[in-house]
């Protein structure tokens, strides 16, 4: 199993507006590809003004076949010019990450 954890940080004032603009545009797109994800959180504590969302693939191999499905969706090219132009974001980190020896993932 491999996890895809994202943290994006918007600047302040616009985090409803740019979930807004995903959920209309970007998640039904992105959930048709990438099934529905492990989480979708946002901060309470800590770097506000920041969501996480948390995607599980089978593996890197099933995680590069549904992200290159994707980002060939033109429907998916138009939520990304779509966020571009509203200019929310301010940063994104990405992580692969793999579960512990001693946890095992709940079933999907």
């Amino acid at each position: 199993m491999l996890y895809d954890v994202r943290t994006y940080t918007v600047y302040p004032g616009t985090l409803k507006k740019q979930l807004a603009l995903y959920g209309e545009f970007g998640f039904p797109v992105q959930s048709r590809h990438l099934g529905q994800p492990h989480a979708y959180m946002v901060t309470e504590t800590g770097p506000v003004n920041s969501y996480v969302h948390i995607w599980a693939y089978d593996s890197a191999a099933d995680r590069e076949e549904k992200r290159k499905s994707l980002q060939a969706d033109p429907e998916w090219q138009a939520y990304l010019k779509k966020s571009a132009e509203a200019g929310h974001l301010v940063n994104q980190e990405n992580k692969l990450m793999t579960p512990a020896p001693f946890w095992t993932p709940p079933a999907r």
